[in-house]
């Protein structure tokens, strides 16, 4: 046998068995995960995603309820708390200009 045949078995058993742990033996498990645990960046970018559908559709009510999936805040607390990441990250000026309207929107609201 060849040096490469017994490097490429080698590979592939190496593969075929990392891949048995990790799908078969000890798969990840996620219990009680909501979006409230991700970071700020990540929470800030769910934010703007909100923002970019209420951009499109208007549709205040959805996106108070996409923003109240965040938990332990208000609508209004989580746009000024992504506002103020996304100024220190240096988002766009679209980005925050659809960050500002939906905090202007929802300000409305109060």
């Amino acid at each position: 046998m060849s040096r490469w045949t017994l490097f490429s078995l080698v590979l592939l058993l190496g593969l075929g068995l990392g891949l048995l742990y990790g799908w078969v033996i000890n798969p990840v498990s996620y219990q009680d995960t909501t979006l409230d645990s991700l970071r700020i960046d990540f929470k800030t970018d769910y934010t703007l995603m909100v923002a970019e559908v209420y951009h499109q559709t208007n549709d205040l009510d959805w996106a108070m309820n996409r923003l109240t999936l965040l938990r332990g805040k208000t609508p209004l607390n989580i746009i000024d708390e992504a506002l103020k990441f996304a100024a220190q990250a240096e988002y766009t000026l679209p980005d925050m200009f659809l960050l500002r309207d939906l905090h202007n929107a929802l300000k409305e609201t109060d």
